[in-house]
């Protein structure tokens, strides 16, 4: 065995991870020059005047050379510097650190019942193959993928909203707890048990309820399935029989023997799910009003706000690049034959 595979591998995936966040930057800043719109013209006007238009794009550093501009976008980057929105006339880096909590709490809490269903229903149609109770497992995952997400958001407000007022409505907070909290963190349940609110505590967790179990079922079709693919391929395995053959539980086997074997490429199945949710659930999002990174990065588009669009860009895919980099190290600790 080579001990020093897991220090190489950890520095490997360090400058990997550099030149990801490179090429991100890179495939960002060309998408912004190659958009169809004039950011000078978003800043002056269309009634400009020649030297009023020539003055914007020497501000904005237009008229230097591609090379100079990209390296003042990546030093910009870098000091969280992202441009001005003009949907909402705020700095992009602001309207990030407002919107992006809303998805933060929304598909953490989905991806967690993703997870916490997920999985077990994934061993259990795994250990019951080609069993009534697997075929029906296997329909729910199938529903999961097929029925429109913005046609559950509706039914769902319809009957647990609307019908049987069992949730909070589209939203956040209702009205009467919407300005009595501070947004220290835009996270309402955390700014809500922080002003020792239990009223308006409550009132967040039943807004949030609703679209966080209508993602968490969508992650929970994908990680089952996977999970069950994961583990029909460990069961039919030599050491599972000799488990058997000893006299081990099946649910020992599982949990003990099979579990430990399949948790790393398990732990990418669920990073990937959570990244896509962090990506912002845009139908979700807007089905329920929802403040999160999609509903904006949707509006502003719909706006033609250029800066926005990329600086919303820019935040999802730095978070696919860090799960993905975060799950191929703790994949390196849990696995062993990983460091081999």
């Amino acid at each position: 065995m080579r001990r020093h595979a897991g220090p190489l591998a950890l520095l490997r995936w360090g400058i990997s991870l550099v030149l990801m966040l490179f090429v991100l930057l890179l495939v960002t800043f060309l998408i912004g020059k190659a958009a169809p719109i004039d950011p000078v013209l978003q800043v002056v006007g269309d009634r400009a005047s020649p030297e009023a238009y020539q003055e914007a794009r020497h501000r904005l550093g237009l008229d230097r050379p591609v090379y100079e501009q990209f390296a003042r976008y990546v030093a910009n980057a870098a000091r969280g510097d992202l441009g001005r929105s003009t949907s909402t006339g705020r700095p992009v880096g602001e309207d990030l650190r407002q919107y992006f909590p809303a998805t933060l709490e929304l598909a953490t809490l989905g991806i967690a019942l993703g997870v916490l269903f997920g999985v077990p229903l994934g061993m259990l149609a795994a250990h019951q193959h080609n069993r009534w109770i697997d075929q029906l497992l296997r329909l729910v995952g199938l529903l999961g993928y097929s029925v429109p997400v913005f046609w559950l958001g509706l039914v769902g407000l319809l009957v647990f909203y609307a019908k049987l007022g069992w949730v909070g409505g589209p939203g956040r907070l209702d009205d009467i707890y919407q300005y009595t909290v501070d947004s220290w963190s835009n996270l309402v349940l955390v700014d809500t048990l922080r002003a020792g609110n239990a009223e308006a505590f409550r009132n967040g967790l039943s807004h949030l309820v609703l679209p966080a179990a209508l993602l968490g079922y969508f992650s929970l079709a994908y990680i089952s399935r996977m999970t069950r693919a994961f583990f029909l391929e460990e069961l039919s395995k030599e050491y599972v029989l000799t488990a058997r053959v000893k006299g081990a539980s099946e649910l020992r086997v599982l949990v003990r023997h099979v579990l430990p074997n399949v948790a790393a490429p398990l732990l990418t199945v669920i990073a990937l799910s959570y990244a896509v949710l962090l990506e912002g659930a845009v139908l979700t999002e807007t089905v329920f009003s929802w403040p999160g990174i999609g509903l904006y990065i949707t509006n502003a588009l719909f706006s033609a706000d250029v800066s926005a669009v990329l600086g919303g860009t820019l935040l999802v895919g730095l978070c696919f690049v860090l799960l993905n980099t975060l799950t191929d190290v703790f994949g390196l600790l849990m696995d062993p034959r990983a460091r081999t």
